[in-house]
């Protein structure tokens, strides 16, 4: 447990400079903690901030914050949800769409190089773990 909590720990840490480095490559003033907002409403948008907060563990306030300050910055836009006219629904602006997908491909080529060694098998059953590790909470 001792060499898989060390390990843990460094991931995480680098995750979160990572998370910096890209957020602020989407846009310079967006905070660290929005890219991965950005990851959640490209894969499943229009989403309510009720369930983007449920999924990230954060409170209404916090994701009401950090959508605010996106939909400042030109990322993302909310809309009437038809199913309840008190809720709105958020999804990224083709703006914020481009910014981030400009992002993302970099990210993604530097996984390719960081992984070039590994077997695909390798790579799939880490992915295949850290989605068991993530689903587990």
């Amino acid at each position: 447990m001792d060499a898989l909590e060390r390990e843990l720990t460094v991931l995480f840490r680098r995750a979160r400079a990572a998370s910096g480095e890209l957020a602020r490559a989407v846009h310079p003033e967006l905070e660290p903690a929005a890219y991965g907002l950005l990851v959640r409403l490209e894969e499943t948008e229009p989403e309510r901030a009720t369930e983007l907060a449920a999924y990230f563990g954060v409170g209404k306030a916090t994701m009401s914050r950090q959508l605010r300050a996106m939909e400042e910055l030109g990322l993302v836009t909310r809309e009437p949800d038809p199913a309840d006219g008190r809720a709105f629904l958020m999804r990224l602006t083709t703006e914020g769409r481009e910014r981030f997908a400009r992002v993302r491909t970099a990210r993604r080529e530097r996984y390719l190089r960081q992984l070039t060694a590994w077997d695909r098998s390798e790579v799939a059953e880490l992915a295949r773990l850290l989605q068991r590790l993530n689903n587990d909470e």
